[in-house]
């Protein structure tokens, strides 16, 4: 496997959908996380990141143009201690609420399935960030159908521990543009990192579609400080 920019990576395809990009900076001293959204319909497009406490939560940019809620409302990032929780739907109260339990990562998954937006069945990813005391832990998942008529799931996980210097991984719900809309397949891509919240912004934001990208979060967590630095672009409000 070889790795490849960020921005390479990010620019791939026309529509990634949701995507996580988790990894530690080239010089080792941040963690750096990463959530965006694309849309294709106006209800996927009609949306803003608001930053929510240690989180994030996705909102209407126009109330009066929401038509269904249900699968594109929800808080994408929570925070638990030192660790981050980055998913792509309400998958991130799941995992919450299990890690608060004493539970892990995989079993929280393990009582969830891929969305049932037939017939994409969109892919819900996962991301779990451990950071303490300069050391960086990822646990990365995706739920899938086993088959075209979303009759069962497919359950993948991933762990990267320790993390090392200017490792990343990319996960995104699709393949490409589509209909239905091909779902990611294999592991995470292996990305290059940079060094900064702001470079992760750069490459990503200026590689994705211009007509399709929404909303993108950045988070640069050190690894020995513990300081914090979020970032956060929407379309909509002109970033």
């Amino acid at each position: 496997m070889k790795s490849v920019s960020l921005a390479q990576a990010a620019g791939a395809t026309s529509y990634p959908g949701r995507g996580i990009v988790a990894g530690r900076s080239r010089d080792g001293e941040r963690a750096l996380l990463a959530y965006f959204i694309m849309g294709r319909s106006q209800n996927s497009r009609n949306r803003v990141f608001v930053e929510e406490g240690d989180g994030l939560r996705t909102q209407a940019h126009d109330a009066s143009k929401m038509t269904d809620p249900s699968l594109i409302i929800y808080h994408p990032v929570r925070t638990l201690g030192t660790r981050t929780i980055v998913t792509n739907g309400d998958q991130t109260d799941t995992i919450y609420q299990y890690l608060q339990q004493g539970r892990s990562f995989a079993q929280a998954l393990r009582s969830r399935t891929f969305e049932p937006d037939a017939p994409n069945f969109t892919p819900r990813i996962s991301c779990l960030c451990a950071v303490d005391q300069g050391r960086m832990e990822l646990a990365m998942s995706i739920l899938k159908a086993g088959d075209p008529q979303g009759q069962s799931a497919r359950r993948f996980f991933f762990e990267y521990s320790p993390v090392l210097p200017g490792q990343g991984w990319f996960l995104h719900t699709y393949m490409g543009d589509g209909n239905p809309i091909p779902a990611f397949e294999g592991e995470p891509e292996w990305v290059e990192m940079p060094d900064t919240a702001q470079q992760t912004v750069q490459a990503l934001w200026n590689s994705l579609n211009a007509d399709n990208k929404v909303s993108l979060w950045v988070r640069s967590i050190h690894l020995t400080t513990g300081q914090v630095e979020t970032l956060c672009y929407n379309k909509h409000l002109g970033d």
